[in-house]
């Protein structure tokens, strides 16, 4: 299946890069240092940084960068559903109120993680990255001379 701009490399490293949105998605209160949940957005980011690092800069052919990527994502997705059930609500007063700029985030960042998720385990996406430029051939003409000079 040719999958075309889904695969082309500057394609590719946009997602890459942004794949650190849905991990840090969450609203401003839950980075105050008082709560227990700010480390762990900064950890899958710093996976993330990792594993991107490996796979743009380094240009590893490993597959251990992916995997990485792909245990921040779904670690995101399991952390965030866990974590809704104690914020979908808020006190007011003396009143429980729904509180839904938290479940809109969550609900958005699930959905970039499983996207994300989806996308690097795509094999295009993986073989694309992979592929370098073609090494430069010897024209035939000249790959004769250089035959007959040596010894």
């Amino acid at each position: 299946m040719h999958r075309g701009a889904l695969t082309s490399r500057g394609t590719i490293t946009t997602v890459l890069i942004l794949q650190f949105i849905p991990l840090i998605l969450f609203p401003p209160e839950s980075f105050s240092p008082t709560t227990q949940e700010w480390w762990l957005p900064i950890l899958l980011a710093v996976l993330v940084l990792i594993a991107d690092f490996q796979l743009l800069v380094r240009r590893s052919s490993a597959a251990w960068p992916w995997y990485l990527s792909s245990f921040s994502q779904g670690f995101n997705i399991i952390s965030r559903l866990m974590m809704l059930w104690s914020h979908a609500t808020k006190m007011v007063g003396k009143e429980s109120v729904v509180n839904w700029p938290y479940i809109l985030l969550t609900g958005i960042a699930i959905a970039l993680s499983v996207g994300v998720l989806w996308y690097n385990e795509l094999p295009e996406v993986r073989q694309a990255l992979l592929r370098t430029k073609p090494v430069a051939q010897v024209p035939p003409a000249e790959s004769g001379k250089a035959a007959q000079s040596s010894p």
